[in-house]
């Protein structure tokens, strides 16, 4: 389901996963700096209309710029930042490719990270 408040198309769509408390604090984090509403945030376990499999959504953070490719990964993540002023900068200097690679490299280490992190904040958030 679209949680998207405002007339204009959106510029960027992202999914998330409600149920990964490090991912709610992203979004709540995001959703606060999109003053613009410029970023529709779809909760992957809520829309039946998911543009992938939802396993391969929950796997890598994606985006969609609109009327654009899927992104993933940092590309994604830098997608979302050009799509909020105060990170736009971030968000444009990820477009030089030694930049991109190193933020994609970073991406991957963090992955291999998650779910350890996503344990600590389970336990010292529990619901």
């Amino acid at each position: 389901m679209s949680e998207l408040s405002r007339n204009a198309p959106p510029e960027l769509t992202v999914w998330y996963d409600s149920t990964c408390p490090l991912c709610l604090w992203e979004i709540r984090f995001m959703r606060r700096l999109d003053r613009r509403q410029a970023i529709n945030f779809v909760d992957i376990l809520k829309d039946e209309a998911c543009p992938l499999d939802p396993a391969e959504l929950l796997a890598r953070f994606h985006a969609r710029e609109a009327g654009g490719d899927m992104l993933s990964g940092a590309a994604a993540f830098a997608a979302m930042w050009r799509a909020i002023p105060l990170l736009r900068p971030l968000g444009l200097a990820a477009r030089w490719r030694p930049v991109a690679w190193l933020l994609e490299q970073a991406y991957r280490g963090f992955l291999r990270l998650r779910p350890g992190l996503q344990r600590l904040m389970r336990r010292a958030h529990p619901e």
